[in-house]
């Protein structure tokens, strides 16, 4: 069972029928039978669809890992592709947040707003959030303890509580010990293998009879609640924000798998267009990672010991698209305050933001952690993340497009690399069609 062309239509019509209902239900927002609607049929829909992904998230994640790393087969080989990966993954951050601080700067998102940071939502965040909640807790965590944290103490408490990143470190040892005992393990090499096939079956049954109205009504809850109307009082924040994406989407993604990847990104995005609705609908690159590795190995051709280990992690420690809301959001912020930063300032905020991309990972709300970190930083107040949370769910469904697509790019281009040095990709010899390497 394959996600095919005949199920993305359906899931881009879902989501072009959910912003539609959504958007003419939020004019009558107020209204008892909307309400009800909403949440007994939208959200009732849209947290089934996310909770039988979910599900399968961390058997996915364990799974592929491991059966990754075995098939890599050579621990020197594996941590030559997780160096790249990790390099890769950093480079493509840090450039996603100059860019996002480069396009807010030029269009000013913030600039005769600053009656915004009075609002009751702005109180109401630092109540919450930062006296004592989620966001204060990470914000309290120390680097080293970040660094500790990744090796599980407790390996169910860690399946328990979805953390992915010391899912991922266990998934490693697992697949190593494997490999170093490989002639006597192959009893348990092939149960992992048949376990990957019926979990990847399950999800693919969850994709074909589920995720067309999955999400219809996750769309059509977000829209229903935030609609245009929180768009339009924070329009050029929203354009500013969605400008970078795409920029950071066409450019940087595009240059990377057309001269790194040696492919055509119109064909990339044309095949990874299944995973690309999912992850628009769900707003969350864990739920999406199932569909995603499928898309990557049987539409793409990414070679499963690659694609298993790469985009997993990148996952979990990934987040370009996150990392642009946070420069545009830092600028806007500062904009509101009426403090110009710095070069100094700006340069704290890429490297702070792409450090906590990794240091930060698997925590609840992610994206307004790290920013919370960043403003703190370069000593704007967190309190004001409270503005832009009204429309932080609309755009969230973009980016975490945008962070899925540069796991599956740098997944290509690592299985490029691979190829070339393997000698399955001979210069001027060798092309690839569809994804496949033929001889000329």
């Amino acid at each position: 069972m394959k996600v095919g062309n005949k199920l993305t239509l359906y899931i881009v019509i879902a989501l072009i029928a959910g912003i539609a209902v959504g958007s003419i239900f939020n004019t009558m927002a107020d209204a008892a039978w909307v309400q009800w609607i909403d949440q007994y049929v939208f959200n009732v829909l849209g947290q089934i669809f996310l909770n039988l992904i979910f599900m399968v998230v961390v058997p996915v994640v364990f799974i592929s890992i491991v059966l990754g790393v075995v098939s890599v087969g050579d621990p020197k080989t594996l941590g030559l592709i997780g160096i790249k990966t990790m390099v890769f993954y950093l480079i493509t951050t840090a450039i996603a947040i100059s860019l996002a601080i480069g396009v807010a700067l030029i269009l000013e998102p913030g600039e005769g707003q600053a009656d915004l940071l009075n609002t009751e939502e702005v109180s109401e965040y630092r109540s919450t959030e930062l006296e004592g909640g989620d966001t204060q807790l990470a914000m309290e965590t120390t680097f080293d303890q970040t660094l500790i944290n990744i090796i599980p103490d407790n390996l169910f408490v860690a399946l328990a509580d979805q953390n992915m990143l010391q899912i991922i470190a266990f998934a490693i040892f697992i697949g190593v010990g494997l490999i170093a005992v490989k002639e006597k393990a192959g009893g348990i090499i092939t149960l992992f293998e048949q376990a990957n096939e019926v979990i990847m079956w399950i999800v693919l049954a969850i994709m074909k009879y589920f995720a067309a109205l999955g999400a219809f009504g996750l769309v059509a809850t977000a829209f229903t609640q935030a609609g245009f109307g929180a768009i339009q009082q924070l329009g050029m924040y929203f354009i500013c924000v969605l400008l970078a994406l795409f920029i950071h989407f066409a450019l940087v993604y595009g240059s990377a798998v057309q001269f790194l990847g040696k492919k055509s990104f119109v064909w990339f995005i044309k095949n990874f267009a299944p995973a690309l609705s999912v992850a628009f609908s769900t707003s969350s690159s864990s739920a999406v990672l199932p569909v995603s590795l499928e898309t990557a190995q049987n539409k793409l051709g990414i070679r499963k010991s690659i694609s298993s280990f790469v985009q997993p992690l990148g996952a979990t420690v990934n987040m370009d698209g996150t990392a642009i809301m946070q420069g545009v959001a830092t600028v806007f912020i500062a904009q509101l305050s009426g403090i110009d930063l710095t070069i100094g300032q700006m340069a704290t905020v890429v490297i702070i933001a792409t450090i906590a991309s990794i240091g930060t990972a698997g925590v609840p709300g992610v994206g307004l952690v790290m920013l919370a970190m960043v403003l703190t930083a370069v000593g704007l107040d967190p309190a004001a993340i409270g503005i832009i949370l009204g429309i932080d769910r609309l755009l969230d469904m973009t980016r975490t497009a945008v962070n899925i697509t540069g796991d599956a790019t740098i997944a290509l281009v690592i299985d490029h690399q691979q190829n070339v040095k393997e000698g399955k990709f001979i210069k001027g010899k060798s092309k690839y069609v569809d994804g496949e390497i033929v001889n000329k």
